[in-house]
């Protein structure tokens, strides 16, 4: 990725945000039909693991060293962005509403501009905050947070969790060596998520009940194994793979405010699968947040140019995240963003 492109890292970013919104529509036939959530996060993270094992394989042939280098970011990925973060959302929204359970989620950009300030005394600029502003506003509005509302200690507990872990994969995704290829990275990731959560499931910590045989979908009566499908390839496999691409494309804080577009594709998935149509709210509030992208963007761009999108910065907070050492980047080649 020595020739770095912003509409390159735009388009990864919003690939991987189209692939994460189809999760919820399909995996939601699977809620209705009996399954626990942490069966259905189970088999979508080792699908995946499976389907990326042999390509992260072929990658990192005469390269094993590069993944021996940086085992402790590989695994912190695994351990948050994949398994963490999954989890506290699911269990987020067995206390809350979805649309509460996901804004908390969503507040990772804010958080990240807030740990930026308060660590790194790199203040937000005024086009920052406005950005930040309109987003979580536009996310508020395309969530309809505010129609049946219900909240709970715990269930705020767990989405705030899941905004931590997914700050967490934005900022150790950015600062990895970039000797590690994204599908790479993305298939080790989900490996050691998928041991996790068996261990957990094996232990009897992780509930994994199976539910019924066949679900509806889109008015069609299907096999489980269809949607869980989807979720595993389409919405965890080149998901994962994109979203890396786009965070070294874009860095952490960028790519974590594209990534509020989700919510905006998953209205729209949700309009064609299960013929949920958007309202009037919902679409003043994906201006909200487009606008809020790029007003986040533009200040980024005022903020390094010429260079890379925090690239230096980045790099510098992921080796804050775990021990030192974690990080060994070559002197020879660009800083990672």
């Amino acid at each position: 990725m020595a020739d770095r492109h912003p509409l390159l890292g735009l388009g990864a970013a919003l690939a991987s945000s189209a692939a994460f919104a189809t999760s919820g529509a399909f995996a939601k036939s699977l809620l209705i039909g009996g399954w626990a959530p942490g069966a259905v996060v189970t088999l979508r993270i080792s699908i995946a693991a499976a389907v990326l094992l042999l390509p992260t394989i072929w990658v990192l042939r005469r390269r094993w060293g590069v993944l021996r280098r940086n085992a402790r970011l590989v695994v912190g990925y695994g351990l948050t962005g994949v398994a963490g973060c999954q989890l506290a959302y699911f269990y987020a929204v067995s206390h809350l509403s979805v649309g509460v359970a996901l804004l908390l989620e969503y507040l990772a950009p804010v958080l990240i501009v807030g740990w930026l300030w308060l660590r790194h005394r790199q203040e937000p600029r005024r086009l920052t905050v406005i950005g930040v502003v309109l987003a979580v506003a536009g996310l508020a509005l395309v969530l309809d947070v505010l129609g049946g509302m219900r909240l709970s200690v715990a269930g705020v507990a767990w989405g705030l969790a899941a905004a931590v872990m997914l700050v967490i994969y934005f900022l150790i995704t950015a600062g990895i060596d970039e000797d590690l290829p994204p599908i790479a990275l993305a298939g080790s990731g989900l490996i050691v998520g998928a041991v996790v959560l068996w261990i957990g499931a094996l232990v009897g910590v992780l509930d994994v009940t199976r539910g019924d045989a066949s679900v509806v979908l889109g008015g069609s009566t299907v096999p489980w194994w269809v949607p869980v499908l989807v979720i595993a390839i389409v919405a965890a496999a080149f998901a994962y793979v994109a979203g890396v691409a786009a965070v070294r494309l874009l860095g952490a804080k960028v790519a974590s405010f594209v990534a509020l577009t989700e919510v905006l594709f998953a209205v729209v998935v949700a309009w064609l699968v299960l013929a949920e149509l958007p309202t009037p709210v919902q679409l003043v509030g994906g201006v909200l947040i487009v606008a809020g992208l790029v007003a986040v963007r533009w200040d980024e761009a005022r903020e390094i140019a010429p260079g890379p999108a925090g690239s230096a910065a980045d790099e510098a907070y992921a080796a804050e995240l775990l021990p030192t050492g974690a990080l060994t980047p070559d002197p020879l080649r660009e800083p990672t963003p």
